[in-house]
C-alpha cells in the first residue's frame, strides 16, 4: 500500500510506499519500503502483467546487469499490480518458458494500485501500470522519470548511464557516457 497521497515529480521527494514482494520468496513475509533504500539508488521498474511477452524480456535484462547496478550502489525492484503468489508462480517459471526464473531482485504487488497511481503509470480502466521506471537518489528524491506504452520495453543499459550521469553532479551533454567529461556552466 502507498503510505502518502503525493504524486511523483522529479526534483521532489519520491513518494512512499510499503508493498508484499517477493524478499522472502518462500514465505512471502517481507515487504519492501522506500525506507528500506535509503542510502542507496533505487530503480523502480512498473510493468503490466506477470507472464506476457515484452515483460520477461526487461526484467530478466535488468537481472542480468544486477552486477552493474550493484557496482555504482543501485538497487531494483519490479513492480507490477498482480498478487505476491503470481509472482513467486513467475519467478518458479524457467526463462525459456517465458518465465523470471533466477531474478536477482524482488517483485512487489501493488493489489491496491495505489503507488501505480502515484507515480502517474496506472491505466485506471484496466488496472495495470504502464511502463513506467523511475530512478530515485539516496536521499529519496526522485531523479529520473520514464514512462511509455506497454509494448516497448526500456534499456538497463541507458538506465545505467543515466544513474552514473546524476552521480557526477556535473552537466552531461548528450550521449555522455560514463568517463568522459562534464560540461562546465561557462561552456
Amino acid at each position: 500500500m502507498a503510505t502518502t497521497t503525493q504524486t511523483a515529480m522529479v526534483g521532489q521527494p519520491a513518494p512512499d510506499f510499503d508493498m508484499a514482494s517477493t524478499k522472502n520468496v518462500e514465505k512471502l513475509n517481507e515487504n519492501v519500503r522506500l525506507s528500506d533504500y535509503r542510502g542507496r539508488w533505487l530503480v523502480m521498474v512498473f510493468y503490466p502483467l506477470d507472464f506476457t511477452f515484452v515483460c520477461p524480456t526487461e526484467l530478466t535484462t535488468f537481472s542480468d546487469r544486477y552486477d552493474d547496478f550493484e557496482a555504482i550502489g543501485a538497487d531494483v525492484i519490479g513492480i507490477s499490480t498482480d498478487s505476491v503468489f503470481s509472482h513467486r508462480a513467475w519467478l518458479q517459471t524457467p526463462r525459456d518458458k517465458g518465465g523470471v526464473e533466477g531474478l536477482r531482485y524482488p517483485l512487489a504487488s501493488d493489489q491496491t494500485r495505489e503507488v501505480s497511481r502515484a507515480y502517474g503509470v496506472l491505466i485506471e480502466n484496466q488496472g495495470i501500470a504502464l511502463r513506467g521506471l523511475f530512478v530515485i537518489d539516496p536521499e529519496g528524491i526522485l531523479r529520473y522519470a520514464v514512462v511509455h506504452d506497454l509494448n516497448v520495453g526500456r534499456s538497463a543499459e541507458e538506465t545505467l548511464r543515466v544513474i552514473q550521469a546524476l552521480q557526477t553532479g556535473g552537466l552531461c551533454q548528450a550521449e555522455w557516457k560514463p568517463g568522459q567529461k562534464t560540461l562546465s556552466a561557462g561552456a
